[in-house]
């Protein structure tokens, strides 16, 4: 039987270029994207009526499941496949989250659980559409919605609309350790704290090469409202990796490495001075 699981991995920005603003209010990104081998859990029955139960570390924080983006893209995807020739109903179902991840972390966990959620239909033969179809469609529901049905090393452009997959193998063999001090940050007031200067795109070479020229433009004004974010980076930066940088709007930070045991010991140290901290450490996914 086709699986009824997928994981929703973690996503980790090891680059993000704020570039010009839109008319609409938005501002065109360009991003280098990677994601830990590590993530919320999402599984679904058949059933008599929609459900969503949270369980989980974190399912305390997720707030109103019927607000949730799962059931958002429970009702996108019907809608979508409903003006198909010929539709496909999506059957009724209790889907059940496990929530692994911290949330208002950088690390695109809502948008996970909702790519997630996509891909479990195309196993269950319940998409009209390919996945490669949907997947731009997707970022009405959030930007880094279609980055997360793709789960795999890759550029994200526009408001993250635009995916290029990375080609070349330079993250098959980098590990990465990820932190949270346990502090939720909101992206609009981060986005509103950013100085508005366009420091220009992302540059080239191999995913690694991209990943070590590029920044996080929202790093900064993170720090500015949340200044723990810059304790993490110190303490990441002491076990001398690869790269030391801030996901997404925080307050997750993370550490490439080329050794798993160097990830590890880097972990371990990071948990036993700051048992308060949340810490995981993994490979890519490739």
């Amino acid at each position: 039987m086709a699986s009824k699981f997928d994981t929703a991995y973690a996503k980790i920005n090891l680059a993000l270029h704020v570039r010009t603003k839109r008319d609409d209010g938005y501002h065109e990104i360009e991003s280098l994207v990677a994601f830990l081998d590590y993530g919320d859990g999402l599984d679904i029955d058949y059933a008599e009526t929609d459900s969503l139960t949270v369980e989980g570390e974190f399912a305390g924080s997720v707030g109103n499941v019927a607000d949730n983006l799962v059931m958002q893209m429970l009702h996108w995807a019907r809608e979508k496949n409903s003006v198909a020739i010929p539709p496909l109903l999506i059957p009724p179902l209790a889907i059940r989250l496990f929530k692994n991840l911290p949330v208002a972390a950088g690390l695109g966990g809502g948008s996970a659980d909702a790519a997630a959620l996509l891909r479990i239909f195309a196993n269950q033969g319940l998409n009209v559409f390919s996945l490669n179809d949907l997947c731009p469609e997707t970022a009405i529901l959030g930007a880094d919605v279609p980055a997360c049905v793709i789960s795999r090393p890759l550029i994200m452009r526009g408001i993250g609309e635009q995916i290029e997959e990375i080609t070349d193998d330079s993250l098959a063999n980098i590990y990465a350790v990820l932190v949270n001090p346990g502090v939720a940050v909101p992206t609009g007031p981060v986005f509103k704290a950013w100085d508005q200067i366009d420091r220009g795109g992302l540059g080239e070479g191999t995913a690694l090469d991209i990943a070590m020229q590029g920044r996080n433009d929202l790093q900064a004004p993170a720090i500015a409202l949340c200044p723990i974010i810059g304790d993490v980076l110190d303490m990441l930066e002491s076990t001398q990796p690869l790269l030391a940088r801030m996901s997404g709007s925080g307050a997750t930070c993370f550490a490439l490495y080329d050794d798993p045991a160097k990830a590890g010991q880097a972990a371990d140290m990071i948990s036993s001075k700051q048992p308060g901290w949340w810490v995981r450490a993994g490979g890519l996914t490739a």
